[in-house]
């Protein structure tokens, strides 16, 4: 049932993002023919989004497969600001749209090491890693630098193997930013996508003088800022 929820609110938002946007997608490096068709064979374990600057962001939907959207219903890991769960309307959305949305606090305690226990074999992890969104000026909301933290690494030491698809995002402020209630329509959406192997990923970046959780949260700084798009 709960696979059934998150297909419905999944594929209404692609309709609705495709109704009302125009989703610009492109991808970097070798893809394949039909990347979202090898994927779904390459054991996928990882869904990064990167440059986090608005809650709309699930517009990005209407770029995907419907055969992908299916894919990923019910196998979707999510940890969740518990402050944004809270809201009654938006807290509710994204409760439907993964049943897996686990709350985490602002701080390093239990609710993160909770929620890195529900990692398996069978879930798909997917997180914005910085942890917080970019403002219109671009800081976060306590007037601090965006950068990207490192839980995303914490999750990638316990993962040996499988594929991660990094997003990184043009941002969303022309069409709603923080603080703002409702979005513009018939703006246009841009997102560059990027598929790595984690194992050889993480060997890339071993036998540096730097932690892997840093390492990795300073690789992709760096690949945000080449590969998005502005």
């Amino acid at each position: 049932m709960g696979r059934c929820i998150s297909a419905f609110v999944l594929f209404s938002v692609h309709i609705l993002s495709r109704l009302f946007y125009r989703i610009d997608v492109r991808w970097v490096g070798d893809h394949g023919v039909d990347p979202w068709r090898e994927l779904k064979s390459q054991n996928l374990r990882v869904i990064a989004f990167l440059h986090h600057t608005s809650l709309f962001e699930p517009i990005f939907t209407g770029g995907v497969p419907l055969h992908f959207l299916w894919f990923m219903a019910g196998r979707i890991l999510v940890p969740g600001a518990d402050k944004t769960l809270q809201r009654p309307i938006v807290g509710t959305f994204y409760k439907l749209l993964t049943p897996a949305m686990v709350p985490i606090s602002r701080k390093r305690d239990a609710s993160w090491d909770g929620f890195l226990s529900r990692i398996s074999e069978d879930t798909i992890v997917m997180l914005a890693p910085e942890g917080r969104m970019m403002r219109r000026n671009g800081l976060d909301s306590k007037g601090q630098p965006m950068s990207v933290r490192g839980g995303i690494g914490e999750i990638l030491q316990d993962i040996p193997s499988g594929k991660m698809l990094l997003c990184y995002s043009s941002g969303l402020h022309h069409i709603q930013s923080p603080g703002e209630r409702f979005p513009r329509i018939f703006q246009t959406a841009r997102i560059t996508y990027e598929i790595v192997d984690i194992a050889a990923y993480k060997r890339s970046l071993a036998g540096g003088d730097a932690p892997l959780k840093l390492a990795v949260a300073k690789d992709l700084e760096a690949r945000l800022e080449k590969y998005r798009w502005r």
